[in-house]
């Protein structure tokens, strides 16, 4: 049962017991509306979305380190996916001359890590 047809229901404050008590009276009202029971088909679509988000995420935050390591050493990284990915299959291949070996391990190691994503996410 959505909790904005139960709030009208609340007498006082806001406690465990009281809102039990809401719940219980708004339930004996005959023209309450109930929210559907999702299927486990339903359940598991929504889970792939919720999984799929989170990887979109892991990879917006790699391409944010990648592009700001890069911007460090003076390398400018254009904006969007495709670009970030380009650079990172660069940096993968070795052609990333100018670059310190330790930043170039960081980097390759971070690339490694966005290319993967990028391609799970495909």
């Amino acid at each position: 049962m959505p909790p904005m047809y139960v709030k009208p229901y609340v007498k006082r404050g806001k406690s465990d017991a009281v809102d039990a008590e809401a719940i219980c009276e708004a339930v004996a009202r005959p023209t309450m509306r109930f929210v559907e029971i999702k299927s486990e088909d339903q359940q598991a679509l929504l889970s792939l979305h919720r999984a799929r988000d989170f990887v979109v995420r892991q990879r917006t935050q790699l391409i944010n380190m990648v592009r700001s390591l890069a911007a460090e050493f003076g390398i400018a990284i254009a904006r969007g996916v495709a670009r970030a990915i380009e650079f990172a299959k660069n940096v993968n291949d070795g052609k990333q001359p100018g670059l310190p070996d330790l930043a170039q391990d960081v980097l390759r190691v971070l690339s490694r890590q966005l290319v993967d994503l990028h391609n799970r996410l495909g």
